[in-house]
């Protein structure tokens, strides 16, 4: 699921390469490189150039005894990650490791190339290799993610309690318990803490909408329902919102609630106006689809709906006399419509007229549906009396 990736590689990388040019010191002796690619690398790197800086180390010199290949290894690792080339760069950073790299936040960088890679039992190694960054924010959610991909949902879980309790002020670490526990089919739980996580960290829409929707999902819906109306109370113009509040009332089949919420949406969106008096239509509200269906822009869309609330009153010479807006509109070359509108000219007892439409169905059970009004034209022809 969507909600249950890890954060970008690349915000990582920039939260530890920042770190790494301004607290770790490299001691390179500068009498052991016999050439300054290694450090033009280094600036260019700094600089977000990782490409540049990849083509600087071509130049150096592997072969030469006096060349820093633990500062080579480690930019060129850091440089490979940059571009996302994860299997470079882990192989990178491995080498610098093998010759000598000391510093711990190596394994930070290599964490990173193994969980993309999808190693993520060498990603929970390397994280424990990172002393003490290892406790940073960024890298305890990395952690619980590649627990959770390997299954392991105690683990991952337990390693979420630690970084909230780490940092008591970033709730990210309580979202994603609320979506692990959904993804569990712990619903009650995943609902209290998402009202919890909603109450705590002063939640934008965007959470509410995605917990909300995760719910959904799972079939949860009165939960949903939960969280989505006190979005809608708190974010009562928010279109997404209210499209995810109108849907689990459909999923819970309560139409009306459905479409009042696509009504009141469509004051600001008059886009919605469709699906409102769609709604309506099928709740057997036809009155109030057709009053809604007046103010439709679509013009396809505003016809094709009206033809079917029409039939659905019974008022078949209106449907009927809407013959020449269909053709205008291109309609007519929907199967379906051209059956409805030939079925509301059988009704108004319009036979030639119906006929003439029943000619160019295509489809096999519109086909057989027209066979069907054929015969019963006939049967009113010889004996009028069954059709009145």
């Amino acid at each position: 699921m969507k909600y249950l990736t890890a954060r970008p590689i690349g915000h990582l990388m920039i939260v530890f390469i920042l770190g790494y040019y301004c607290s770790i010191g490299w001691a390179a002796d500068k009498k052991s490189q016999p050439t300054d690619f290694i450090e033009l690398a280094a600036v260019m790197l700094k600089d977000g150039h990782s490409d540049r800086a990849l083509i600087a180390l071509q130049s150096v010199d592997l072969k030469d005894k006096k060349t820093d290949l633990v500062r080579f290894y480690t930019l060129q690792g850091l440089a490979y990650l940059n571009l996302n080339d994860f299997s470079a760069a882990k192989d990178s950073l491995q080498l610098a490791v093998k010759n000598g790299q000391k510093e711990s936040v190596i394994f930070a960088y290599l964490a990173q190339a193994h969980y993309a890679l999808k190693e993520y039992r060498d990603t929970i190694q390397s994280i424990d290799k990172a002393g003490e960054h290892a406790s940073k924010a960024n890298l305890i959610t990395l952690k619980a993610q590649a627990y959770w991909h390997l299954k392991e949902t105690a683990a991952a879980i337990n390693t979420l309690d630690e970084g909230q309790r780490l940092y008591p002020k970033d709730f990210s670490f309580l979202r994603r318990k609320v979506f692990y526990f959904v993804e569990l089919e712990l619903y009650h739980e995943a609902t209290q803490l998402g009202r919890q996580y909603l109450k705590r960290s002063k939640a934008a829409v965007e959470d509410y909408i995605a917990i909300g929707s995760a719910l959904r999902l799972s079939k949860q819906y009165h939960e949903a329902l939960d969280i989505l109306e006190i979005a809608r109370l708190q974010f009562p113009n928010n279109e997404v919102v209210a499209k995810q509040l109108a849907h689990t009332y459909l999923d819970l089949g309560k139409l009306n609630s459905a479409a009042f919420i696509f009504e009141q949406a469509a004051l600001l969106n008059p886009d919605l106006q469709a699906e409102a008096a769609e709604i309506y239509r099928r709740a057997g509200r036809f009155h109030k689809a057709l009053i809604l269906n007046e103010s439709i822009s679509d013009q396809k869309v505003k016809l094709k709906q009206r033809l079917s609330i029409l039939l659905a009153l019974k008022q078949f010479e209106r449907a009927a006399n809407m013959e020449s807006s269909l053709y205008r509109s291109g309609l007519l070359d929907d199967q379906e419509v051209r059956y409805a509108l030939a079925y509301a000219l059988f009704s108004s007892s319009r036979f030639p007229e119906a006929n003439k439409h029943l000619d160019h169905l295509k489809d096999a059970e519109l086909f057989r549906k027209g066979t069907e009004l054929r015969r019963l034209m006939e049967i009113c022809k010889t004996e009028p009396w069954q059709c009145t």
